[in-house]
């Protein structure tokens, strides 16, 4: 019995991660929400933080299965291997989603930091003079930062790796958007679409034995941006945990209401009702990027009339309510399940 609850923990585990990921890469919404709603945020942040020096003297020890044991790799490996699986599945269906059920989507994710706002105030209860401040200083920062105008798409390879360690802020810092963020620094198309679709394709020309892309200046560009990207977030990751490990030990209550202000401050970013703002040349084009789609540079949000769209969307956002829920449900499950 207690192996096949095992085994249910490792596929929730992965599924997770799919969550996660999904969530990384849509703009406006936080994979750090994920992980906090289900349960597993600490242990996360905890786990990252164990990515240090010790580890690294097993590693390069040999001591490969102590590493693994230090460092939680079991976790780790499950939680990552959903986000690895998503970034080429999950987050292409949701591509489709939003370009084809826009305001649905929009309103389901609006609907999951709802209940991700009720679930962590409902277990918050040191509200006090300081606490109230942190909340409003969060949710102040989480608005001001969703109202930023995007710069223009930079490849250079120094400030690639500084929008890996900006971006991942978003797995470790509930209700900060990662990709949200890369939208503001301009290279949300180039590091998230244009170099994972090179990934892609790269993966797919070597399975086939097709070698000429080593000729393609343009793909071996963007594999280049791709692997500092991914050096940057690596390095994001581990440093934001030690930090928010530390911050979490000292400061736990101060924390977790600005973390609370940060999401609710984010409900802007993900408020369904909008109209989205794509880049254009002079003569009123679309700009479009490498995969054939139109390039977003900003939203125009406004109130929606009462109609049977709008009663529609109401509904989506009651079941993204109740998928936060049901994830509660499930949390507190498995915790009395291991008592």
């Amino acid at each position: 019995m207690q192996s096949t609850r095992n085994f249910k923990d490792r596929v929730f585990l992965v599924i997770k991660g799919l969550a996660m990921g999904a969530a990384n890469k849509v703009p406006g919404v936080s994979g750090g929400v994920v992980a906090f709603v289900a349960g597993f945020y600490e242990e996360f942040i905890y786990t990252l933080q164990r990515v240090n020096k010790t580890a690294f003297k097993l590693l390069l020890n040999g001591r490969f299965k102590s590493f693994f044991q230090y460092v939680n790799g079991k976790f780790l490996s499950l939680l990552f291997s959903g986000m690895i699986i998503s970034y080429f599945s999950v987050s292409k269906l949701l591509d489709f989603l939003i370009l084809h059920y826009e305001l649905y989507v929009w309103s389901t994710f609006f609907g999951m930091i709802l209940g991700s706002i009720y679930y962590i105030s409902k277990e918050f209860k040191e509200w006090n003079r300081t606490t109230i401040l942190a909340l409003i200083l969060g949710a102040a920062a989480g608005v001001s930062i969703s109202f930023l105008d995007p710069a223009t798409e930079n490849d250079n390879l120094f400030f690639v790796f500084f929008c890996g360690i900006i971006s991942v802020s978003g797995m470790t810092l509930p209700g900060f958007s990662g990709s949200f963020i890369l939208i503001i620094l301009g290279n949300y198309v180039l590091l998230l679409v244009d170099s994972v679709n090179a990934l892609f394709d790269t993966m797919v020309d070597i399975f086939s034995g097709n070698f000429d892309f080593i000729h393609n200046q343009v793909r071996i560009r963007l594999l280049k941006v791709l692997t500092l990207f991914t050096l940057g977030s690596i390095t994001g990751l581990v440093t934001f945990s030690h930090i928010l490990n530390y911050i979490l030990k000292h400061y736990k209550t101060i924390t977790m209401a600005t973390i609370m202000g940060f999401i609710i401050g984010s409900l802007g970013v993900v408020w369904p009702w909008k109209t989205t703002i794509y880049k254009t040349n002079s003569d009123g084009t679309y700009v479009l990027h490498s995969a054939g789609k139109k390039i977003i540079t900003d939203y125009q949000r406004f109130l929606p009339e009462l109609n049977s769209e709008t009663y529609i969307a109401i509904a989506y956002i009651a079941f993204g309510i109740l998928i936060v829920l049901g994830l509660e449900w499930y949390g507190n499950k498995s915790r009395k399940n291991k008592l």
